[in-house]
This record gives structure tokens, C-alpha cells and sequence, in this order.
């Protein structure tokens, strides 16, 4: 398949115009890459030679390849992301008239179990935030739980994107391009103040809210090393990630009596199907109380 590389180029450029996040235009292209190369392997040229037996083929390839990171096989939350990129690929060239009939259209593979969320208590969030050593943790905190912000949101985050008189914060471009605006209740604004005002270091032209120590932009990996670190020191016996505060946020939003349709445009969802999840969530927790 001599096209190869120009195929993974105009989809990375196809998922950077559908608002993709950065690291989803990364690993979609390389699932795509991998797959236009197995069939390259199996001397398969052209797209129109693709069959859905040789998806199948594909999916049963992924399900026994080795995991290059780490010893054992891919997950299956890994091969599901190995999936969706080549469906969204294949959709694509239907799209574009590369390919007249689509080999995954009538396709169907198992998903992956999904694990119930887990959420923090509001008394587990006092202690995050007891155990907070610099004004930086509490920021992040806020950024996270208090404003329910995505990592590649919080990353992108502005100083100019906080509005301190209006008490609101801006997403400029959220998940799927999408604009939104997240109101800051008094004690985040709070901590975001004194973070800004008297710990906030910046290189010169740095527009970033919450910097490193190198005064630039602090990456997602840096947030989530920083919340496992306030979990383990608070000694919270939970798998927290970043996007367990944002869960925990909207969770405790449905619980205080909050609509969902507000909760949908505080998180920045575009249909309520995406909320009503928290519902559910919101329900069993209260059932047990």
C-alpha cells in the first residue's frame, strides 16, 4: 500500500478538523499505520481489496499481538481504540469516494467491560484539598473538580480566560471544537487568585494559567502526577485520575438538586445521553447514604 503515509496524513488532518483532541490525532493514525501495514505484509495494495473477512482477521491479529509497552497483550479498552480508528478511517474514504463500499459497515466486535466510576465523597475532597502543600495543588484542584474541566482543556487554560470580575471561566475550544462558559463559585476564585497573584511562575510571553517549574505550561501528565500525589497523601484508597474529579463534580452537582440539562452545559457535553450517566450514579450513591 504505497499510499500509506499520505492516508494516515490526510486522516491525522480529517481528525484535526473534526476537533479532535492532540493526543487522539496522534494514536488514531497509528492504529490506522498499523493496520494499512498487516495488510501490506499480506501483500494487499489497494483499499478496495480490503474485505470485512480481513478485519476480522485484523481484530483476531490484535487480540494476540504482544503489548510493546509493557509484558502481556493489548487490553481491551486498546484493541476497541484499535477498532474505532480504522472504522473511522474506512468512513472517512467512503466519505471521500476512496473506497465504494465500506468492509466494516457490517462489522461488529465486543466492548470492552466498562468499570464503574469512581468518585470522591465531598468529605474525600476536604481532604484533598487539607493535604494541599502549595497554592499550585489547590488551583489544580479547582481547575479539575471545581470547574469539572477536561485535561486538554485545564492544559490549554489562559490567564486572559478567567474573568475574575464576572466570576467565569472560558473554554475556548472543548471537545469537539465546542465553546463553553463555566461559572467559578467564591472559594475557587479564591485559590485561583492567590496562585495567580503570589505563586505563579512565568517565562516571559508564558500565557498559560498554571505553569511548571520551568515557568511554562504545565502538561496533563504533570496534573495527574499531582492528584495521585494528593490522593496518597490524603490516603483516599481509590484509582483517581484527573477525569475522577470531573466525574466527582458533576456526581455532587445532581446530588445539591442541580438539573441535568445544567449539568450538560457545565461539563460541556453535547448530548444529555453523555450526562444522564451521573443520574444513575447520583441515584445509587444517594441509596446508600
Amino acid at each position: 500500500m504505497t499510499q500509506k503515509s499520505t492516508y494516515t496524513e490526510q486522516f491525522k488532518i480529517h481528525l484535526e478538523r473534526l476537533g479532535y483532541s492532540k493526543s487522539s490525532q496522534s494514536m488514531l493514525p497509528a492504529c490506522v499505520a498499523e493496520f494499512l501495514t498487516c495488510f501490506e505484509e499480506r501483500g494487499i495494495h489497494n483499499l478496495h481489496e480490503i474485505q470485512p473477512i480481513h478485519i476480522q482477521q485484523h481484530y483476531e491479529y490484535l487480540t494476540q499481538r504482544p503489548n510493546q509497552r509493557k509484558p502481556g497483550g493489548l487490553s481491551s479498552r486498546m484493541i476497541t481504540h484499535h477498532i474505532y480508528a480504522i472504522r473511522l478511517f474506512l468512513n472517512y474514504q467512503e466519505q471521500i469516494g476512496n473506497i465504494a463500499e465500506n468492509p466494516i459497515s457490517g462489522l461488529y466486535f465486543p466492548k470492552p467491560e466498562s468499570k464503574e466510576r469512581e468518585i470522591l465523597t465531598t468529605e474525600e475532597i476536604r481532604k484533598l484539598y487539607e493535604t494541599c502543600e502549595t497554592r499550585k495543588e489547590k488551583a489544580t484542584i479547582g481547575l479539575f473538580y471545581g470547574c469539572g474541566l477536561r485535561r486538554n482543556e485545564g492544559v490549554a487554560l489562559n490567564v486572559k480566560d478567567i474573568s475574575f470580575n464576572s466570576s467565569l471561566l472560558y473554554v475556548r475550544e472543548g471537545k469537539g471544537n465546542k465553546r463553553r462558559v463555566v461559572p467559578i463559585n467564591e472559594k475557587v476564585k479564591g485559590d485561583f487568585k492567590n496562585y495567580l497573584y503570589n505563586e505563579r511562575f512565568a517565562m516571559t510571553n508564558e500565557t498559560a494559567f498554571i505553569t511548571n517549574g520551568r515557568g511554562k505550561r504545565t502538561s496533563g501528565n504533570s496534573y495527574n502526577i499531582t492528584i495521585k500525589a494528593l490522593i496518597q497523601r490524603a490516603e483516599i484508597p481509590k484509582e483517581i485520575s484527573l477525569h475522577n474529579l470531573r466525574h466527582s463534580i458533576a456526581t455532587h452537582l445532581l446530588e445539591n438538586g442541580l438539573s441535568v440539562e445544567y449539568v450538560r452545559d457545565f461539563l460541556g457535553h453535547k448530548h444529555l445521553e453523555a450526562t444522564q450517566i451521573y443520574t444513575r450514579i447520583s441515584k445509587k450513591r444517594l441509596s446508600t447514604l
